[in-house]
């Protein structure tokens, strides 16, 4: 995981806390619990502040996003630590669309970072691989293409129904994650990226995609640039992530591609991922969901909002404290102090205490 110092980090950090739903109550205080003890290691000040906006909340107000609810989080706090929205109550997902994605398109959050690192080769499907081949980042662009939501019925709920999806990719929206995604691998001395479209079939997105990666890719000599349809790209991830330092893609492909990504190094329960705008308030989720499923058991996986809370550090220039947040995680799997679903017999609970134990000795 490559560090992401995007914000001057000053000496005191004020994080909102957004569980949500399902197990985002049950993950989000474990990683709150590890910042605070990998901080306080360091007398680093850290001030949480948290907020009920979920399905609860929805259900019994109607409310989702506050009024004022995005000024006073640009205004006052420096992240966001979010946690999971879903819930079966709400078969619409209203809460979720208007929470999540309201913040990230009025927080203008362009940049979704999701690194993926093999942290112990059992969780691996793939053979003869060790830790250093599967490192990467993928770089999805976060507040545009089939994500926006233009588009329309024809004749709903009829045998003629037509229904409209549009991609919507602005110049601006293309450029600056290209041009962010090389700047992370110039400034981490990173030799490959990769930017994936499908611009053999969609035509007009493909080719401003197309172009604006040619005219960035030649302020970059040193970087060795190409470009590989996204069906090629899922193939040749599988096939041999060794070849993969950096990756760049649009809304859509980005969601499904770090997905893939993430299940070579153990699934989505060891995946972090941030919301970042460079500078300005930023929010950092797991992408595991809410898992309804499992909810209120008292065995989630609390180790992708562990590795999500590492990020936030990292955005706030503490590199050392996201460094002990993912050297815990990896002591624990090497351990095999784990979860159900990395095949562990360990609750929620033990887990937390053992990373809250690795922490205080080793921070």
């Amino acid at each position: 995981m490559s560090n992401l110092p995007l914000r001057d980090g000053g000496p005191k950090a004020r994080i909102a806390v957004i569980p949500g739903d399902g197990i985002g109550k049950e993950v989000t205080p474990v990683a709150v619990k590890c910042m605070q003890s990998a901080a306080a290691k360091r007398q680093r000040p850290l001030e949480f502040v948290e907020f009920d906006w979920g399905a609860d909340k929805f259900l019994r107000e109607g409310v989702t996003l506050p009024p004022g609810a995005v000024e006073m989080l640009r205004n006052e706090f420096d992240a966001i630590l979010f946690g999971a929205l879903g819930d079966p109550r709400v078969p619409s997902n209203q809460h979720a669309a208007d929470i999540l994605l309201g913040l990230r398109f009025k927080l203008d959050l362009y940049v979704n970072a999701r690194p993926t690192e093999l942290l112990h080769p059992r969780y691996t499907p793939l053979r003869d691989v060790t830790l250093d081949d599967i490192r990467l980042m993928v770089f999805r662009e976060n507040t545009e293409g089939i994500y926006v939501g233009v588009g329309g019925f024809f004749k709903k709920d009829t045998p003629d129904e037509i229904a409209v999806q549009e991609d919507v990719n602005s110049r601006k929206g293309v450029e600056r994650i290209i041009r962010h995604a090389f700047e992370f691998a110039r400034g981490r001395k990173l030799k490959r990226l990769c930017m994936s479209d499908k611009s053999n079939a969609m035509t007009f997105a493909g080719d401003l995609w197309q172009r604006v990666f040619k005219s960035v890719r030649a302020e970059y000599p040193e970087i060795d640039s190409r470009h590989l349809f996204i069906d090629t790209l899922a193939m040749e991830i599988v096939r041999d992530p060794r070849q993969f330092d950096v990756i760049v893609t649009n809304n859509l492909f980005g969601d499904i591609v770090s997905d893939l990504a993430a299940q070579l190094a153990g699934g989505l329960g060891l995946a972090p991922s941030a919301n970042i705008h460079p500078g300005r308030t930023s929010l950092f989720e797991p992408v595991h969901g809410s898992a309804p499923n499992i909810a209120g058991k008292g065995i989630a996986n609390p180790f992708g909002a562990v590795l999500t809370s590492g990020l936030l550090m990292e955005f706030l220039g503490w590199n050392e404290e996201a460094l002990a947040l993912k050297n815990a995680v990896k002591s624990a799997l090497s351990d095999n102090l784990t979860t159900p679903d990395l095949n562990g017999s360990h609750t929620t609970a033990q887990v937390s205490d053992y990373l809250i134990a690795h922490l205080a000795r080793h921070s």
